[in-house]
């Protein structure tokens, strides 16, 4: 299935129906009076979030949300029937905003969020709700109202814990096939990964937390290089990012260059972003040129304060303290039981 995480969509509300005009004429039955019933409701335009969806790839092909009319309303006081609601199913995490103005409309978090994206129109009132005792014959009633409509933008924002940020083929799909059920493509060259993939990474006996990996960044990515900043978005709502950093590469620059380098493309796409509480991993610790450089990497890092978790994706080692850390980020955001902090992984 192709990743399609924005779409711009028209959508219309139904129109109101009319209200009726209608008298009453039965034999025998002089002065009947007014009888005319009230348009019916159009229909609404929904958008609702569902985990069955995980792109917005259906409201790219269909561009175009139009509710029906209400009914009008019929002599006898019949009122004109309401149209059903246009539903659209969205992933959870969509942002919903208006084209026009860019206000946000809604944050669809939680599977079965749902929003009136377009209101329908009311009916008008029949000519028997118009009659009074000195109007006893009102040969006049309401149009219905029209619905809402508008052009409104989607945009989908994974849901996630832990946000694996870095250089592209340092190890961040690797890592995350080894600690979660994740199968994201792994091959020997740049932007292997160019959709951003979700793990969920089990600890103890019920709990888990989810990882997001996306695409790498790279120096100008928020000028256009390479695959941009635009995946971003992905772990704006992670409470922890996992640099992963790879200093086995003939290109590398050192893991501080490389560490400075993607803060700021995290800095150019939001200043909140260097907020988020970060994990410094070195990887490909089973490499002998790695091996050979690594303590002094660590030691640069020691200088400034931040500790660095060196690891193996091949062969584990290092892994499990790595995703004791997450655990231990995430609880202190509130996302986890810090008491459960534990992993088998």
């Amino acid at each position: 299935m192709k990743f399609i995480d924005e779409a711009k969509i028209y959508i219309k509300a139904g129109n109101g129906g009319r209200g009726c005009v209608s008298f009453r004429r039965e034999k025998f039955v002089p002065r009947g009076g007014p009888d005319g019933g009230d348009g019916g409701h159009g229909g609404d335009v929904v958008i609702t979030a569902s985990v069955s969806k995980r792109t917005l790839l259906d409201l790219k092909f269909r561009q175009h949300y139009v509710a029906r009319h209400g009914g009008d309303g019929e002599g006898s006081k019949r009122t004109g029937k309401d149209s059903e609601n246009v539903e659209i199913s969205v992933p959870v995490g969509t942002v919903i905003r208006d084209a026009e103005t860019k206000e946000l409309l809604a944050d669809l978090k939680m599977d079965g969020a749902s929003f009136v994206a377009a209101k329908g129109g009311m009916g008008g009132r029949g000519n028997a709700r118009f009659a009074t005792a000195t109007r006893q014959a009102p040969r006049f009633a309401q149009p219905g109202i029209e619905g809402e409509e508008r052009w409104i933008t989607l945009e989908l924002k994974l849901l996630a814990d832990v946000g694996i940020v870095g250089l592209p083929n340092v190890g961040k799909s690797t890592l995350i096939s080894r600690i979660s059920a994740a199968r994201p493509k792994i091959a020997d060259y740049p932007f292997t990964t160019l959709i951003p993939n979700l793990g969920v990474v089990q600890f103890g006996d019920h709990d888990s937390f989810v990882v997001a990996d996306i695409p790498g960044l790279i120096e100008g990515a928020h000028e256009g290089m390479g695959m941009g900043i635009r995946f971003l978005r992905h772990v704006e709502r992670t409470s922890v990012l996992l640099h992963v950093i790879d200093i086995s590469s003939e290109e590398s620059r050192g893991a501080w260059h490389d560490y400075e380098l993607i803060n700021r493309e995290l800095a150019f796409f939001s200043p909140e972003m260097l907020s988020k509480a970060q994990i410094v991993a070195i990887g490909k610790i089973d490499l002998p040129v790695t091996e050979s450089s690594l303590k002094k990497e660590i030691d640069m890092f020691a200088q400034k304060g931040i500790k660095v978790f060196p690891f193996s994706a091949v062969t584990g080692k290092g892994v499990p303290e790595l995703v004791r850390e997450m655990i231990l980020l995430i609880s202190r955001s509130g996302r986890v039981k810090e008491s459960q902090q534990e992993t088998g992984d």
